[in-house]
C-alpha cells in the first residue's frame, strides 16, 4: 500500500512565488525613487532660473525706483515753485483790483493810470492762467518718467538668445576710425589714445550692449580677434563659460575695455577657434568694420587690394560651420565698399541678422 506524502505550504514553490513578488516589489520602489531624484533636479534648475530671473527684475526695479524717485522730487519742486509764483500773482492781483477801485473815484486825470492799471492786470490774469496750466500739466503727470536723448530704443532686428552664445570683436588698427587717413595717423598716437579712440569706444559700447541682452541660463564666450584670436574670458581655456551672477563676463569686458586695437584682420583664425568650440554655438554676434588683410599665415605684401580681401573672406567662409547663425554688426571702412554685402549675404545665409547701425548706436 502507497504512502501519501504529507503537502507543506512553505515548500520549494511557495518560497520562489514569494521572492519573485519582493523583488518585484522592491525593483518598483527603485523605479518610483529614481524618477523622482530626478524631477527634484528639474525643478530645482527651474527653480534657480526663476531666482535668477526674479533677482535681475528686482535691481533693474530697484534702479528704476531710485530715478523715478528722483524725476517725482523734480516735478514736486517745480511744482512747489509754481504755487508760490501762483500765490503771489493772485495776491497782486487782488492788489491791482484794489488799486483799481480806490482810482475809479478819483477825478478824469488820473484815468490814464487807471488804463495802464488795467493793461497790467491783463496781462498778470493770463500769467495766472499759464501758471495753472502747469500746475494741471505737472499734476497729471508726476508719475510718468521721461526717457532723454541717450536712452532712445531702436528696432535692431537683433535677437540675443540661444544656450552657447559667441561674441566676437575686431580688435585691429581698422577699428579706430572710418578713414583710412585718420587710421594711420591714430596708429601712431599714445596707447592711451588709442584706447579712446571714437570707433574703437562704440565698438566696445556695441559689446556691452549685446552683453546685457545675454540670457541668465546661457553660456558664453567673447572672442577678440586681429591677426590672432584669443579669448577674454579668464580661465575659460576657449571654452563656453556659465553666465551664472556675471562675474565672469564683467572681468571680460573690462578687459576688451582694456584692450588697444592694432595689428591686421585674420578671419580664417576666428573660424578656427569658432570651430573648436564644443558644442557649437547657436548664435555668434560679430562686430567688424572690413573684409580680412591676411588668412592663416601674415601676408608677404605691405598692401593688399579688394579683390584679395574678398578671396580671403571667402577661404575663411569655407571653414565656417554651415549651421551656425551668424549676426554681423558692421561699421563700414572707408575704401572696403565689398565688405557691406559680403557680410550682409554671410548673415542672410547663416539664417542670422545684418546691421550697419547709425554713428549714435548703441
Amino acid at each position: 500500500m502507497a504512502r501519501r506524502r504529507s503537502l507543506s505550504v512553505f515548500s520549494l514553490s511557495f518560497l520562489d512565488v514569494m521572492s519573485c513578488g519582493f523583488g518585484a516589489v522592491v525593483l518598483i520602489f527603485l523605479i518610483i525613487n529614481h524618477e523622482t531624484e530626478e524631477d527634484a533636479k528639474i525643478v530645482n534648475q527651474d527653480r534657480l532660473a526663476e531666482i535668477r530671473l526674479l533677482d535681475y527684475q528686482v535691481r533693474n526695479g530697484e534702479r528704476d525706483r531710485f530715478e523715478l524717485k528722483e524725476q517725482l522730487e523734480g516735478v514736486l519742486q517745480r511744482l512747489g515753485d509754481s504755487r508760490q509764483k501762483l500765490v503771489s500773482a493772485e495776491a497782486d492781483l487782488e492788489q491791482l483790483r484794489r488799486d483799481f477801485d480806490d482810482l475809479d473815484v478819483e477825478s478824469s486825470a488820473e484815468r490814464e493810470s487807471v488804463e495802464r492799471l488795467k493793461s497790467d492786470l491783463e496781462a498778470r490774469e493770463e500769467e495766472v492762467a499759464r501758471l495753472r496750466q502747469i500746475e494741471q500739466a505737472n499734476q497729471g503727470n508726476r508719475a510718468r518718467a521721461f526717457a532723454g536723448d541717450g536712452d532712445r530704443q531702436y528696432l535692431t532686428g537683433l535677437k540675443v538668445g540661444g544656450r552657447n552664445i559667441l561674441i566676437a570683436v575686431d580688435a585691429s588698427a581698422s577699428m579706430l576710425d572710418r578713414t583710412i587717413v585718420n587710421v594711420l595717423r591714430r596708429r601712431n598716437m599714445p596707447e592711451e589714445r588709442r584706447r579712446q579712440a571714437p570707433k574703437w569706444r562704440r565698438a566696445v559700447r556695441t559689446v556691452e550692449w549685446l552683453a546685457a541682452q545675454l540670457p541668465l541660463d546661457a553660456d558664453f564666450q567673447l572672442f577678440a580677434f586681429n591677426e590672432q584670436t584669443r579669448s577674454l574670458v579668464t580661465g575659460s581655456d576657449d571654452q563656453w563659460t556659465p553666465l551664472g551672477d556675471g562675474s565672469a563676463l564683467a572681468a571680460a569686458m573690462d578687459a576688451l575695455s582694456g584692450m588697444v586695437p592694432s595689428g591686421g584682420t585674420s578671419l580664417q583664425r576666428l573660424t578656427v577657434k569658432l570651430r573648436a568650440l564644443n558644442p557649437l554655438p547657436d548664435n555668434v554676434y560679430l562686430v567688424t568694420d572690413s573684409l580680412p588683410t591676411q588668412g592663416a599665415r601674415a601676408p608677404r605684401r605691405a598692401t593688399i587690394s579688394g579683390s584679395d580681401r574678398l578671396d580671403l573672406f571667402r577661404d575663411a567662409l569655407r571653414q565656417m560651420p554651415l549651421q551656425v547663425p551668424i549676426n554681423v554688426i558692421l561699421f563700414p571702412m572707408e575704401g572696403d565698399p565689398l565688405a557691406s554685402a559680403a557680410y550682409w549675404n554671410l548673415a542672410r545665409t547663416s539664417g542670422g541678422a545684418y546691421m550697419a547701425p547709425s554713428r549714435d548706436w548703441p
